[in-house]
């Protein structure tokens, strides 16, 4: 999302839905929604952070739509999370036991590629972020980041990987363990929905977890990350 206010048609657009489910859901309180008049508006921050909620129950159909309205003549189709994540910005395992000390060691690995130029305000922004509401999913994945794009502290988008030896407490709905963390700075909202939908796909595809987590070492687990996005092309 490129500005800070949608209307309901360029929402619709975004969202790749259909204007009048966008003002079913805004008249029922579904959606965060500002009446202006007699039109509604949506603040481009309060919809993602519906959205990153929402889509932890879409299924692939709802995400890979979700994934492909985000193409626009500054975003490219389908980026993969395999080019924005190289081996050297996986770490098996993430030396961490607490929720702090996971962001912290998930931003060193993210620094590998000079890409992280103010790590201190990134680590903050992700801190934030958690604080918020925990980026943690059921299955023992979570996928920390900032709640806005860092345009200023980052330079390329980019997907770090780390997976602890044993499952911390980090805030996952259900309160079961996490070990698999996706970090994800991405220098635009459009990037940034793009890649969370095709991780979300990801972790839907039942081998794998149990692939990734079987990785002996970061080529291991590049490579299973790679065999699972060639299913989406």
């Amino acid at each position: 999302m490129s500005h800070e206010w949608y209307s309901v048609d360029e929402l619709a657009r975004q969202l790749g839905r259909d204007r009048r489910e966008i003002e079913r859901l805004a008249s029922r309180g579904r959606i965060p929604a500002h009446k202006r008049g007699t039109e509604w508006q949506f603040h481009a921050a309060e919809v993602t952070q519906w959205l990153e909620q929402e889509m932890r129950d879409y299924s692939d159909s709802q995400l890979a739509a979700l994934e492909h309205a985000q193409v626009s003549p500054n975003v490219p189709k389908n980026i993969p999370v395999s080019s924005l994540l190289k081996p050297e910005l996986i770490q098996i395992p993430l030396e961490a036991r607490t929720k702090r000390s996971v962001l912290e060691a998930l931003v060193e690995t993210a620094g590998r590629t000079w890409q992280v130029w103010e790590p201190a305000t990134v680590l903050k922004a992700v801190q934030e972020r958690e604080t918020m509401c925990s980026t943690a999913f059921e299955n023992g994945v979570a996928f920390p980041h900032p709640r806005n794009p860092l345009a200023d502290a980052t330079g390329e988008s980019l997907v770090a990987f780390g997976r602890t030896s044993n499952g911390i407490s980090f805030g996952a709905p259900n309160n079961s363990a996490t070990d698999c963390f996706f970090l994800v700075l991405c220098r635009d909202t459009q990037s940034h929905l793009q890649v969370l939908a095709r991780l979300s796909r990801m972790i839907q595809l039942p081998d794998f977890l149990p692939l990734l987590r079987a990785a002996d070492d970061a080529n291991s687990a590049y490579e299973v990350i790679l065999s699972a996005e060639r299913q989406f092309s």
